[in-house]
């Protein structure tokens, strides 16, 4: 096995102030960049901090006791992340999603949730206000978190074996514990649940059937088992293409065990390919953005924890919203509306088509973390 090098880079402070247009038009809803891709999803991270430390996201050597957290001062406030969720509402976002880090790890969230779930489009419908989570404080949450408007969860969960699932969140953390969540979560209407798997080869790729199997058969169809591809997503968890399992080898496997039908997509801009099972008892979904790139109808905007715009997962440099947010100028909604509609107009980011050519290589060398700014 080759030797695993992690850089220790932090690119947290790579980001660039947005200019704010001398004439700033009322945003129309119809925003689109120069590939063409309209604005309809905002990921929000609301802490870089997780309590689990997956080699994937955010491997123990790095992520350790000496990493330096950011203060909370330095995150963007509830009242500041709502403002910019309302302003993006306004150039046609109708998906919010929080992620972090584990975002339930964020004090009082739920006060959170409640002042974005108040907004409303253009048209005057709620937003889509849904939450990523490893499940590992669901249990006592998942009651307020749907008390305060949050629509539905996504669960992370690599294994159902036990062993595995503990060596892969590398804190000894049990998977009953996180079951237990998903249970809490149905139960406190969070539905449907999408349940997703990163697959390594070698790692966990022997849980792929085990996984589909118990969720076909539990939950009464209330939880969707998504399938994601390892991804190159940041530069600190030694990514090697050898062990990326494509998700057709995932679907073929599933399809041997339990036959398998297309389904077609339910929305513009769907990550997800989607599989049902032949005997009608639910679905399960591949991501495969390393072997078939969906970049061409990416419509996903992420927001860091303190307030930095990235128009990509793989994007190596943000632009820092909150300094117009906290400027003394006191920037008007419309104005910083201008200003993010300026930044999306020049957007042409599509890593995921450019990966293994001389232009996706200069990128990939300062990739942001995936931990900073959510999946």
């Amino acid at each position: 096995m080759a030797e695993r090098t992690i850089p220790l880079i932090d690119h947290r402070h790579a980001a660039a102030r947005p200019a704010v247009p001398r004439f700033a038009a009322v945003p129309n809803g119809l925003l689109s960049d120069r590939l063409g891709r309209a604005l309809g999803d905002l990921r929000i991270s609301v802490t870089d901090r997780c309590n689990f430390r997956c080699s994937y996201c955010m491997p123990k050597e790095v992520f350790d006791k000496n990493h330096r957290f950011l203060p909370h001062a330095e995150l963007l406030s509830f009242e500041e992340i709502t403002r910019l969720a309302r302003v993006f509402a306004l150039h046609g976002v109708h998906k919010l999603r929080l992620t972090g880090g584990e975002p339930l790890l964020r004090k009082n969230l739920e006060v959170l949730i409640e002042q974005l779930a108040a907004l409303r489009t253009p048209e005057g419908a709620p937003l889509d206000l849904t939450l990523t989570t490893n499940a590992s404080l669901l249990v006592r949450k998942a009651g307020a978190l749907a008390a305060a408007g949050l629509k539905r969860v996504t669960v992370s969960l690599d294994a159902l074996d036990d062993a595995v699932f503990r060596r892969m969140n590398d804190v000894d953390f049990p998977v009953a514990e996180v079951l237990a969540g998903i249970e809490a979560a149905v139960a406190a209407g969070l539905a449907p649940i999408k349940v997703n798997m990163v697959v390594k080869r070698g790692i966990n790729d022997h849980e792929i059937v085990p996984m589909a199997r118990f969720f076909r058969d539990h939950f009464g169809g209330k939880v969707v088992l998504r399938f994601i591809e390892y991804m190159d997503v940041g530069v600190t968890n030694g990514w090697r293409m050898d062990e990326v399992l494509p998700s057709a080898q995932v679907v073929a496997r599933i399809h041997a065990a339990f036959p398998l039908r297309v389904l077609q997509a339910t929305a513009l801009g769907e990550t997800a390919e989607r599989w049902g099972y032949a005997d009608g008892a639910g679905e399960v979904g591949v991501i495969s953005s390393v072997t078939q790139a969906f970049c061409g109808d990416c419509n996903r905007a992420r927001l860091s924890t303190e307030g930095k715009l990235y128009l990509c997962l793989f994007a190596s440099r943000g632009h820092d919203l909150r300094a117009l947010l906290r400027d003394p100028a006191g920037y008007s909604d419309t104005q910083i509306a201008a200003a993010i509609g300026a930044i999306w107009q020049g957007r042409d980011d599509r890593y995921s088509e450019l990966r293994g050519s001389a232009e996706g290589a200069v990128a990939s060398a300062a990739k942001v973390e995936m931990s900073y700014i959510g999946g």
